[in-house]
């Protein structure tokens, strides 16, 4: 209805799962890898949480659209089932028959089970992997879950043969803490719990939407008012769609042109009710001073215990998870943001980061984490913090395939099995490829992260995604886990050469000079006009003048590396490297 007036070709805030508007945020990318990890981890349970309209689905998605085509994937939506009728819709979902003649003989549980047990056996034979994905876990009864443990009994000497993925709401935790499912805790090899977006993900996300929308105008909604969408959602993303495309409906039945703050909060009461939710969760003045001592408290703890006494972070550990478990789920951005405000002090030398390393497992890091706030985050950033690149090799990725998905999900693109410059393009992301090197100077320009190809003593390559980069060190990112590296440590293992992503223009096409095209000719220019290059010169000269200001080769020739400096001044959206810890 209002998507013309503001400039949309369509409705920006669906809750509809529309993949044109996928948007994964650090946390979303965090619990993608926590799934990724648990399909590599020999079996098991993998739990992933979240509040209601958190995103879970969303990840769920982008999990299944990456798992490798030799796992066999069951997904139940629907869990609210019997122990019979969940074996059948496991063994419906495998496409497993169960005999007439073996339910005949063995009616009831055994003869499904015995049908499963048998798929999984000629899987592994054949080399192949299955992995269950149950959704709104936090429905099924106790004893479902006990069966589902029992599944999990099938294994061999080196993995088990099932893996089983549950997803649900925050409730599924406290489930898996009773004393009767111990045995079902024990084995899950993975948690994440999926908190709300901060303010800047949320003004991120909103950004996403308009701009998958259409949005070429400015941004229909003023500061203030992506301000309080943020507190009156708590970050939630559905509740953070619902809200603006009622402020939106809003505005454009006044006719106006942005919203403001006012409006919002009208949508609000119109959404929400007489008392929002999002209001009732971003608290007043006293519960923000609570949450911000607890907070402080507990990361403050963990700083002056490793002042007095590092190794013993891993006795505090887990009393201080409990202690940040204790606090609201709504103080998961305060918590976020004093835990980001502690300097993770850096062992000295190789021995030291081994000690951390050992007292705190990674099995453990990855275990129960609340988006870079529990304590588990914070251990795990002192303990990846180091000098000697031996750890970075080897957690590296061994796969060029997977760090270039690795990197898309940075662009808030799911890619899946395949040539990932083919499958990324339809995203109009584009692959560049240093060529021969370039080096760091080169990334500080293009100020994006990037696939760097790490070499061994032995001259063996993995893969590390560049994400961070200051004067004296750089951060690199494996998977889940994350390194420090000084310059002169990372020139032992990086000759220089990179990959990454650049967003072409609309139709740019791989390989081609930007002024052949007529569509992007045409961009290039409104851009030109932006930068205010002389319009009364020859376009193909206008292009080496700007080539010239920005310290490019004036060829002039729109390749990828002028367009990517149009970009910036397009304000397109583009992730940039982190500049600080």
């Amino acid at each position: 209805m209002y998507a013309s007036f503001f400039g949309l070709a369509r409705e920006p805030f669906s809750i509809a799962p529309d993949p044109r508007f996928l948007f994964m945020s650090e946390r979303h990318r965090e619990a993608l890898a926590h799934l990724l990890y648990g399909v590599e981890g020999g079996g098991g349970f993998v739990l992933l949480t979240g509040e209601i309209g958190a995103g879970k689905t969303t990840v769920c998605r982008a999990f299944l659209e990456q798992i490798p085509p030799r796992c066999a994937v069951a997904y139940i939506f629907n869990p609210k089932l019997t122990v019979p009728e969940l074996l059948q819709s496991i063994c419906d979902e495998f496409r497993v028959a169960v005999p007439d003649a073996a339910a005949a003989a063995a009616p009831g549980v055994k003869a499904a089970v015995d049908a499963l047990n048998a798929f999984l056996l000629r899987e592994h034979a054949a080399g192949r992997s299955a992995v269950l994905v149950i959704d709104e876990a936090q429905s099924l009864a106790p004893e479902v879950l006990e069966q589902l443990r029992l599944l999990t009994n099938l294994e061999t000497a080196e993995r088990k043969l099932l893996q089983i993925i549950l997803i649900g709401q925050p409730e599924l935790r406290t489930m898996l803490a009773r004393p009767d499912l111990e045995q079902l805790a024990q084995r899950v090899i993975a948690r994440y719990h999926l908190g709300p977006l901060s303010r800047d993900e949320t003004t991120a996300y909103i950004r996403h939407r308009l701009s998958v929308a259409g949005a070429q105008a400015q941004m229909p909604f003023e500061p203030a008012a992506l301000a309080a969408i943020h507190q009156l959602t708590g970050g939630v993303p559905r509740r953070i769609n619902l809200l603006a495309d009622r402020a939106l409906l809003g505005a454009y039945a006044h006719q106006r042109p942005r919203v403001d703050r006012r409006t919002i909060e009208q949508a609000a009461r119109e959404v929400f009710g007489t008392t929002p939710a999002g209001a009732l969760r971003s608290g007043g003045t006293a519960s923000r001073i609570a949450v911000a001592l607890g907070a402080a408290l507990v990361v403050g703890g963990v700083a002056a215990l490793w002042a007095t006494d590092p190794w013993s972070l891993q006795l505090a550990a887990p009393a201080a998870s409990a202690a940040l478990a204790a606090l609201p789920a709504s103080a998961a951005a305060t918590v976020a943001d004093a835990a980001s405000g502690v300097a993770a002090p850096q062992p000295a030398g190789a021995a030291a980061s081994a000690v951390l390393a050992a007292a705190v497992p990674a099995s453990d890091v990855v275990a129960e984490t609340a988006p870079a706030s529990s304590v588990a985050t914070v251990v795990a950033a002192i303990a990846a913090a180091t000098d000697d690149p031996a750890p970075v090799l080897a957690a590296g990725l061994a796969d060029e395939g997977t760090a270039w998905r690795e990197l898309a999900l940075h662009w808030n693109v799911a890619i899946g099995e395949g040539d990932a410059c083919t499958a990324a393009a339809q995203a109009r992301l584009m692959c560049l490829r240093s060529g021969g090197g370039g080096g760091l100077g080169a990334l500080r320009q293009l100020d994006r992260p990037a696939i760097l190809a790490l070499r061994d003593s032995d001259a063996r390559t993995v893969r590390a995604l560049l994400v961070g980069l200051t004067d004296t060190e750089v951060t690199l990112q494996a998977g889940a886990r994350r390194f420090v590296l000084t310059l002169p440590t990372l020139a032992r293992v990086w000759r220089g050469e990179f990959a990454t992503f650049w967003r072409a223009p609309q139709g740019w096409r791989d390989g081609a000079d930007g002024l052949a095209q007529p569509t992007a000719r045409v961009w290039v220019e409104r851009q030109l006009d932006a930068a205010g290059v002389d319009g009364g010169l020859p376009l193909r000269e206008r292009v080496r003048v700007f080539q010239l200001a920005q310290g490019l080769p004036p060829d002039g020739l729109a390749g990828p590396l002028t367009l990517i400096r149009l970009n910036r001044i397009a304000g397109v959206d583009e992730p940039a490297i982190e500049r600080g810890r």
